[in-house]
């Protein structure tokens, strides 16, 4: 047994087998139109790189997707989809999580889609199967339309394209890595998980780094799960075992901001292809979106610290 240190977390090593809001809108989601693709110039107040407000024809229906593109762009760049939660927009998540500096400082290109509208609720969603079965959307297509919109238009690494959401949106991240992990090398969920039809179906072509982030006190998305999402340790399960991860760290997040609550964090590692399988659990912490200082991380901090390691083969070896 040893021990280590990472990211202001202890570990001990043992061997083991949402945010603001926006009445901003400019597009109804999932309009009927047959209207070709556009792109024009947005203004936003996060970043020093360029915001583009874009729409394109799928299945048709106009999708609507913001992208911002990192002042530090230069070509060859990775690509972070950035998944916004049911009932709500790609412009608040652009808005609320985090990414456009980062992006500067990277020369990355964050793609933030907009859902369409669920028939039984009328309510913005992906369609994940499960809870959604009421939706026709074929949304795995939609993002892989994407992809190719985006190699199309910026030049950058194909190996090296992830998605990230929170809650409904790291459902769909996950749905992507189980149905078009040809196109995806990683993905980050926040409070979301994995609907028993997608964890049942599952079926990735390559091992797959995963990092769960999730409030104990999650009401909407329970961490123990409920009828329409597995519960989280059995996803990690699920993940580690595709991984065939055979080191599993455990250690304590530093409660940064004071509060009494920290957390906790679980990392899987000894995988196939150097991957790596993570869950940070906050305690104390519901259905939001982690950024401090009312969480004890940031979430699109550790969430580009974690995706950036990899491609499509595995960990970079730089």
């Amino acid at each position: 047994m040893r021990s280590i240190s990472f990211l202001g977390v202890l570990f001990i090593i043992s061997a083991c087998g949402g945010g603001s809001s926006s009445t901003d809108i400019e597009i109804d989601p999932g309009q009927d139109n047959s209207s070709g693709q556009s792109c024009s110039a947005y203004q936003s107040n996060n970043g020093n790189g360029s915001t583009l407000n874009c729409t394109i024809v799928h299945d048709n229906i106009v999708r609507q997707f913001y992208v911002y593109e990192g002042s530090g762009y230069q070509g060859n760049a990775p690509v972070l989809f950035v998944l916004h939660g049911y009932t709500s927009r790609g412009l608040w998540i652009m808005n609320y999580s985090g990414f456009q500096s980062i992006a500067d400082d990277a020369g990355l290109i964050v793609i933030y889609p907009q859902g369409t509208l669920l028939p039984a609720t009328g309510q913005t969603h992906w369609n994940v199967g499960g809870w959604t079965t009421s939706s026709t959307t074929d949304d795995v297509d939609f993002i892989e339309s994407l992809i190719d919109w985006t190699g199309a238009n910026f030049n950058i690494n194909l190996d090296r394209v992830y998605s990230t959401g929170m809650s409904n949106g790291g459902f769909m991240s996950y749905h992507l890595v189980c149905n078009l992990s040809s196109k995806v090398a990683a993905i980050a969920s926040v409070t979301g998980s994995m609907t028993p039809q997608t964890y049942n179906s599952c079926n990735p072509i390559h091992p797959t780094p995963i990092l769960q982030i999730h409030g104990l006190d999650d009401g909407v998305v329970p961490y123990y799960g409920n009828s329409v999402s597995r519960p989280i340790p059995e996803v990690i399960e699920y993940w580690k075992n595709y991984n065939d991860c055979s080191i599993m760290a455990i250690g304590d997040l530093i409660d940064s901001n004071g509060d009494g609550f920290a957390g906790s964090v679980e990392m899987h590692e000894e995988c196939l292809n150097d991957v790596s399988v993570q869950s940070w659990v906050l305690s104390n912490f519901g259905h939001t979106w982690p950024s401090m200082p009312e969480a004890d991380i940031h979430a699109a901090s550790v969430i580009w610290d974690f995706v950036k390691q990899y491609d499509m083969n595995g960990l970079i070896n730089e």
